[in-house]
């Protein structure tokens, strides 16, 4: 007697249909744990008629470029640096609450032409299931692109079982925190710069060596809001790091520096909409 196929092998299936029958497509890749399963089922269908794309600008970390190489390197598929300018857009400068759509917007715009010169008809990008239901305004900047697509979406798969198929396939991604451009720290109507996302970047450098798993430090002006899981808070409170951590992210610009008591949540700079 055949068993029944699982609930993760009927939407794999799907997901497979869905890439069999683009036959030729660009991944929009970060590295992160959604791009990295759509370019490895991508590059185990399709092959050479495959390629990962990252646009990359200050608003992604070098270490996120990097481990984009990486990550790529070992699912094995042809990876393409593709440099693009959000600071040339105004709205997204302004950074306001539709500040990812501008970005989007943009960032597909490359893709878009890359593919164009190329001749490849399809942008395949990593949105799930579990997106849905939160403020995405970069959403609607792929809705309106009729040659981008979201198979994971399209097939039904949550983050959980994202996480879930890479694991079975071996991916190191599997279990990556997520991630998020640094923009994304930046609160809202503060205007967005190459200096303070390097202050971001410098400061989250400097965080994780003290604590594991999620980090953001939020971009307040003059304050630096740490946010940590809480599980790793007392590592930070613990005086002799966080004289550290204060000098550190002072000498980066800030002139404060404090920890939320919160903790870690994806997109808190929302709470203020």
């Amino acid at each position: 007697m055949t068993e029944k196929p699982t609930l993760l092998q009927e939407k794999t299936a799907r997901l497979n249909e869905i890439i069999d029958s683009m036959q030729s497509v660009a991944i929009a890749f970060s590295g992160g744990t959604d791009s990295a399963l759509l370019a490895a089922a991508a590059f185990r269908r399709l092959q050479d008629k495959s390629v990962a794309l990252t646009a990359y600008s200050a608003t992604l970390a070098m270490e996120e470029q990097e481990d984009a190489a990486r990550i790529a390197g070992i699912i094995g598929i042809r990876h393409v640096m593709l440099p693009a300018d959000e600071m040339a857009e105004e709205g997204f400068r302004q950074n306001g609450p539709d500040r990812c759509f501008h970005c989007k917007k943009l960032r597909f715009g490359v893709l878009a032409d890359w593919t164009a010169q190329n001749q490849i008809p399809w942008i395949i990008e990593g949105s799930n299931a579990d997106d849905v239901g939160d403020y995405r305004p970069g959403m609607k900047a792929i809705e309106a692109m009729p040659n981008v697509r979201s198979p994971l979406l399209e097939a039904g798969f949550t983050k959980a079982e994202i996480r879930a198929l890479s694991k079975e396939w071996s991916l190191p991604t599997w279990d990556k925190p997520s991630a998020a451009c640094l923009a994304s720290r930046v609160v809202y109507g503060q205007q967005i710069s190459a200096a303070n996302l390097g202050q971001v970047e410098q400061a989250e450098r400097v965080v994780r060596l003290f604590v594991s798993g999620q980090v953001r430090v939020r971009h307040h002006g003059m304050v630096a809001r740490i946010e940590v899981e809480p599980s790793q808070m007392s590592k930070l409170i613990d005086p002799a790091n966080a004289a550290i951590i204060n000098k550190e992210l002072k000498s980066f610009g800030f002139s404060f520096v404090t920890l939320d008591l919160s903790g870690y949540r994806m997109g808190s700079l929302n709470e203020a909409l």
